[in-house]
């Protein structure tokens, strides 16, 4: 078998019995965890989306909450205005409450006064995590992440902020899988299309600030699942050298964020 083939294989995925085994295992854990539903920020984009989308599904019987956690200047109004559609669509709950004042209050506090983007960028995923976890105290309902295989592997997260979850439904899922399951589920075009951006500062890109497509970023990861070496990623995919290394070394370097802190063997 070609290494393109071996990463295709990876890549290649059933999109309704995946979408029944995801089903199944929300249904599973929040039943497991003796709770009344579950909550989940929903951005507008195609991760919170699909992954609201799986929740109405699979939690008929229980709430499921959504929030939308716009900041002011920074996230587009049309995106606050799709979550709220797919709210509406679903017939699930749906708050939307504004992270600016909550943010610029901590700043006041323990700022130091300047603008730092990455510790800046953070604290506002830290914030929506709050949010959400009061919610989940508040109602008895589990917090349900949407982050998805990539960006676990690249650690394309903020540590205890999107990355803290009771469940991560699209976790085994890279993007470009994501995008399949979304099409399988009803989740409409224009929110599978739209360009994927985490809106912690204006003009922020994941593409931008990765410096590559997810589709390139899957195959790689894929190619590194398939046992391939950086050498043969670098032909199937068509990713300089310097690149494959990269993304194989931002995969060992946020392991840290994935495991519970370490503790010294006494």
């Amino acid at each position: 078998m070609g290494n393109n083939k071996k990463i295709e294989k990876i890549l290649e995925i059933d999109a309704r019995s995946t979408v029944d085994k995801i089903k199944n295992f929300i249904q599973n854990k929040v039943k497991e965890a003796g709770s009344r539903g579950a909550v989940l920020g929903l951005s507008g984009g195609l991760d919170s989306s699909t992954a609201a989308f799986l929740c109405s599904k699979a939690l008929k019987d229980r709430d499921v909450l959504a929030i939308s956690m716009p900041e002011k200047g920074i996230t587009d109004p049309q995106n606050v205005e799709d979550s709220e559609r797919i709210a509406k669509d679903l017939g699930i709950k749906f708050q939307k409450i504004e992270i600016s004042p909550i943010f610029e209050k901590i700043k006041e506090e323990i700022g130091s006064g300047e603008e730092k983007k990455n510790a800046d960028g953070n604290l506002k995923a830290r914030i929506r995590m709050i949010i959400l976890y009061y919610h989940s105290n508040l109602f008895d309902y589990l917090v349900v992440g949407t982050s998805n295989k990539s960006e676990l592997k690249c650690g394309y997260f903020t540590k205890y902020g999107d990355g803290a979850a009771d469940l991560l439904p699209l976790g085994a899922l890279y993007k470009t899988q994501v995008r399949k399951i979304a099409k399988e589920i009803g989740v409409p075009q224009d929110i599978i299309d739209k360009t994927p951006s985490a809106e912690l500062w204006r003009g922020q890109k994941d593409s931008q600030e990765l410096g590559l497509t997810y589709d390139k970023i899957d195959k790689i990861y894929a190619g590194l699942e398939a046992e391939l070496s950086e050498k043969e990623i670098v032909e199937a995919v068509n990713v300089p050298l310097s690149t494959a290394r990269e993304f194989n070394l931002r995969k060992k370097n946020s392991k840290h964020k994935l495991q519970s802190p370490p503790t010294p063997a006494l």
